[in-house]
């Protein structure tokens, strides 16, 4: 690699220089979304640095979320994180298509289910069951969320369809819409099912998104709970 030196005597630390030019790097495509960074060793021998330097760097990095460190295999470009807007109902599919990402599903179950009391409450069910349906969400085949969809009973044939696409399209089919949502964001940890299907660490700290979905008119349509990967996708509030 080409030698490019710090200033050892800036104002600025050099960890700090060293992640601008690497943030900058990212920026103008040197490093491309999933392209492996160089080694440790090799960002100091490029920029005369101690390994020190470059590990509080990089981990500066991936803590915004910009790198993955993977052990074993290197310090990788996190691709761009997929965006929601939570003034809005949008679907997954469609906020990966505006982020010129593929959304694709893997269903995890879908049956009928006996609802906890809050769900009952939420969805003003009269009946004993509801469908439930478990999906992982994932864009260019990355995994990026775990969600799960309480629907009443009315939907049920839902179950016959192809759980695999886009919910909201299935509705749309029916002159069903989905207008509003309530929703509310928490932090939680990843358990160990949770992070085997989202490819995370045990503990790893996810979002959480509990919603409230109403139909074009104003009757509970579902309620939708979604852990999240924090580095593959983000909110507009």
């Amino acid at each position: 690699m080409e030698e490019k030196r710090l200033v050892a005597d800036s104002a600025s630390p050099l960890y700090r220089q060293l992640m601008l030019r690497l943030r900058e790097d990212i920026a103008q495509g040197v490093y491309p979304p999933r392209s492996r960074i160089p080694s440790e060793q090799e960002l100091c021998n490029s920029y005369q640095v101690s390994r020190v330097t470059v590990r509080k760097a990089l981990s500066e990095l991936t803590r915004e979320g910009l790198l993955r460190r993977m052990q074993g295999k290197g310090t990788f470009v996190c691709a761009p994180r997929i965006q929601s807007d939570l003034h809005h109902v949008t679907s997954f599919t469609d906020a990966c298509r505006a982020m010129g990402a593929v959304a694709s599903t893997r269903l995890i179950q879908a049956h009928l289910t006996a609802p906890e009391p809050d769900v009952r409450e939420k969805l003003q069910l009269t009946e004993a069951q509801a469908v439930e349906i478990v999906r992982l969400r994932l864009a260019d085949d990355q995994p990026v969320m775990l969600e799960v969809n309480c629907f009443p009973l009315r939907y049920e044939s839902l179950l016959r369809e192809d759980l695999t696409t886009s919910l909201y399209d299935m509705l749309h089919r029916r002159d069903v819409e989905a207008a509003k949502g309530i929703h509310e964001i928490s932090l939680c940890y990843a358990t160990p099912q949770q992070a085997r299907l989202l490819a995370v660490e045990p503990g790893t700290a996810l979002l959480r998104l509990d919603q409230m979905i109403y139909d074009q008119h104003g009757a509970p349509l579902h309620t939708s709970h979604q852990i999240i990967r924090g580095d593959r996708f983000t909110f507009r509030i």
